[in-house]
């Protein structure tokens, strides 16, 4: 039914490549800042749809409009970085910091489920995924292999986030999140462009 061969080729290929990709960025800032159950599960679910995406359409995901997905990926790259910032001087404002606990499980992982869903569409890693399908023509091991692989990088982006938090001061976490953010909106914009 499930071949364990093919599922580890596929956890080992899909995980070393998405590994120094931005899902483990978006999952240490959105670690930093929120409850980690809360941003897995949303990642966790933004992941399996992008599996079965690359599942079902196998690589006619090459032929999506480049261009739209990383002008998309900007935006929400740079929606995160106002907001990032515009939070942190609430914070000041207010002279207290806002607790991660503070927000509800949909609205954390609704957040979580929208940035993996928009930033990942197309990537590479989805697109690799779509063409192990059709080179093993067995969905079941590969859809299993890359879904894992990809859990286990977005796991170890928040648990980074949250080891993070315990050793530097939330503030300056915010400030260099933002700056990252800003850069990746201005990287998407620039590949949208050129």
């Amino acid at each position: 039914m499930i071949s364990l061969s093919v599922t580890a080729l596929v956890f080992g290929v899909i995980f070393l490549a998405e590994l120094p990709d931005k899902t483990a960025l978006a999952g240490l800032v959105l670690g930093t800042r929120y409850r980690a159950s809360y941003v897995f599960a949303g990642m966790a679910a933004a992941f399996a749809v992008h599996v079965v995406l690359a599942i079902a359409a196998g690589s006619v995901l090459t032929l999506l409009p480049d261009r739209l997905v990383q002008a998309l990926t900007g935006v929400l790259f740079l929606g995160g970085a106002v907001m990032l910032l515009m939070q942190r001087a609430d914070e000041e404002e207010e002279g207290r910091e806002r607790k991660p606990k503070d927000q509800g499980f949909w609205k954390v992982a609704g957040a979580g489920f929208m940035l993996i869903l928009v930033a990942e569409f197309g990537d590479l890693t989805q697109i690799m995924t779509a063409n192990l399908a059709a080179r093993y023509d067995d969905p079941v091991s590969v859809g299993v292999g890359a879904v894992l692989a990809l859990w286990a990088v977005g796991a170890l982006g928040i648990l980074g986030g949250r080891t993070l938090m315990k050793r530097v001061p939330l503030q300056l976490v915010t400030r260099i999140a933002a700056v990252v953010m800003l850069a990746l909106a201005g990287f998407s914009f620039f590949e949208a462009v050129a």
